[in-house]
């Protein structure tokens, strides 16, 4: 709404201008899924935005479409019972547009829903958005195949793949990631709004995605609220479809959503390897809050893709139930970026089918000691608080790289049930206070080739015979409080 001063016979008077609201049905669309409405959308969001912005209004009812690319002060609003759902012609996300792909700025098929430099975006309602993915994950599973049945390559191009080929000659490419590319054509996120502001995501549900789900780049000021995102985990699984991924993005506040994915539930990025380090554009000032988490690879996960670095990121007041993964940092050699000031608290794990908390350097694991320089990640200040769990495979691990340790982190207030211990080995600064961790087999803690290690009330609630709580190695400078000294072994 827009308020306007004139001035008639020198007085001032107020005039409201309202912006319009296209009701798609009204306007021809057909609201039982056959014929495709994509001109007719995108259409009316060039009118409405032509006219200063406006509502584009799905009533009830079931919308096909292809790509949608929306401009500045652009509402989608899907009402209860209307579901929008996307083309799976692979053509029909022609032509290829400027989008970040698992890390990498490149021309690609569009992503679903598309914006590029807009401002005011949002999509709001009780209705679903359904990226109809099914043809996609398959495709996927395809190409893969072919790829290892031939050493690695593809035998013969289509016209998709030769179109990305001439489009992206110039692409720099890390000589680990180059079989990644071999594919050669991408699956489009379903989301992606790139160098926008702010931007609005609010109750839908988004189911099927044929891959990243909601992925904005480049972002500033970015809301995610109430949303639901399902996308197979399995028969068939849906590769790749992670929840909610800001790469790049500030001011990102996600809250009171539910997610239940065939990868990561929600993950930060910013950037892959000298392609991002270009860039050079951190995520940050992040807020997750208020989720439930289910299936899914990773509860909250930051990296692999993080060579613009990652930094003051607080998680809170989150359920995980049936995550592989619970908290999950990740990367290598060659990637570089800082991911530091990350606070977590209030955690309420059930069922990781992995790993509580993972901190790895090594998501690379044929990397090799080389000098410190713009290709070296660092993990630090990282601290995590109040935090029960039950029913986990392994607590977790830290495991830094020679040339740069994981350094600050804190464990404090936690309350652990696992089959396994919790694993650290070459980190400094590492802290654990009143935390109890009890496992079925192992050491609760067993930490190596640390340095600077700080133990107040570390404890188990069910010793196991002849088997220390706390294992240590080759650890330079250790303080030991309000600890049973019987049940920790030096070595």
């Amino acid at each position: 709404m827009k308020r306007l001063f004139i001035f008639i016979m020198g007085v001032m008077m107020a005039v409201v201008a309202t912006s319009r609201t296209f009701d798609m049905k009204q306007l021809g669309a057909d609201a039982k899924g056959i014929k495709p409405c994509t001109k007719l959308i995108n259409q009316t969001i060039e009118k409405a935005a032509s006219e200063g912005g406006g509502t584009i209004y799905f009533p009830a009812g079931t919308y096909l479409t292809a790509t949608i690319h929306m401009k500045s002060n652009i509402t989608l609003h899907l009402e209860s019972g209307a579901i929008v759902r996307f083309s799976d012609r692979f053509e029909d996300y022609l032509p290829f547009v400027t989008a970040r792909w698992e890390g990498t700025v490149m021309q690609t098929l569009s992503p679903l829903i598309y914006a590029h430099s807009a401002d005011n975006l949002t999509i709001t309602g009780r209705g679903t958005l359904d990226g109809n993915g099914l043809k996609w994950w398959l495709w996927e599973f395809e190409t893969r195949k072919v790829i290892k049945e031939n050493g690695g390559k593809l035998p013969s191009l289509d016209k998709l793949q030769q179109m990305w080929v001439d489009a992206n000659k110039d692409l720099e490419i890390s000589d680990y990631y180059k079989p990644s590319l071999e594919r050669k054509m991408f699956r489009p996120p379903f989301i992606q709004f790139y160098e926008c502001t702010n931007i609005l995501i609010e109750n839908v549900k988004i189911i099927n995605s044929p891959f990243w789900t909601v992925n904005p780049a480049f972002c500033d000021n970015v809301t995610i609220h109430g949303v639901t995102i399902n996308n197979p985990s399995s028969n068939p699984k849906g590769p790749n479809t992670d929840g909610i991924n800001p790469s790049s993005c500030r001011n990102v506040r996600i809250s009171d959503c539910f997610i239940s994915v065939g990868d990561d539930c929600i993950t930060i990025k910013s950037g892959r390897d000298a392609d991002g380090r270009k860039y050079g554009k951190a995520c940050e000032n992040i807020t997750i809050t208020n989720c439930i988490m289910l299936s899914g690879h990773g509860g909250v996960v930051i990296g692999s893709e993080m060579s613009g670095g990652v930094k003051r990121i607080a998680i809170s007041n989150c359920v995980f139930d049936g995550t592989n993964a619970g908290i999950r940092l990740k990367a290598s050699r060659g990637r570089g970026g800082v991911v530091e000031d990350i606070r977590v608290d209030n955690i309420v794990m059930k069922n990781i089918q992995g790993d509580a908390f993972i901190f790895d350097l090594f998501y690379d694991r044929l990397s090799k000691v080389e000098p410190v320089s713009e290709r070296t990640p660092i993990f630090r200040n990282i601290h995590l608080s109040n935090v029960t769990g039950n029913d986990i495979k392994r607590i977790g691990y830290i495991k830094g790289i020679e040339e740069m340790p994981i350094s600050e982190l804190s464990f404090s207030n936690m309350n652990i049930v696992a089959g396994k211990g919790f694993q650290a080995e070459t980190a400094t600064d590492i802290r654990f206070n009143n935390v109890s961790f009890t496992v079925e087999e192992g050491p609760s803690l067993n930490i190596r080739q640390c340095k600077d290690i700080f133990l107040n009330d570390v404890r188990t609630k069910q010793p196991i015979a002849g088997q220390p709580v706390v294992d240590l190695e080759a650890i330079e400078n250790l303080s030991i409080i309000h600890c049973d000294s019987t049940q920790i072994v030096r070595k």
